[in-house]
């Protein structure tokens, strides 16, 4: 495992340890990273106007679409490290 799996893989375990909750966009951030490093491009359909929260998150993760799987990974660690150090909220 690469030097960075290794890192996004302790990041995902880190922010679950953070001492205070992150925002809302911050958690949004959080999980279009997530899901762009893990998955790659946004797919499926778009939820409708009636799932507010899944067309937040669809919208944060297509938003993302063409960014390299590592650089996503890279992002979400580097955000993870900035909210254990209280740098970000």
């Amino acid at each position: 495992m690469s030097d960075l799996n290794t890192q996004f893989t302790q990041a995902q375990e880190d922010v679950r340890q953070l001492p205070e909750r992150p925002g809302n966009l911050t958690l949004l951030r959080l999980y279009a990273l997530f899901k762009q490093a893990s998955e790659g491009d946004v797919h499926g359909e778009k939820p409708g106007f009636t799932d507010i929260v899944g067309k937040y998150k669809y919208d944060a993760w297509a938003a993302l679409q063409g960014t390299a799987q590592e650089a996503a990974k890279q992002q979400y660690v580097d955000l993870v490290e900035s909210l254990k150090s209280g740098a970000a909220a």
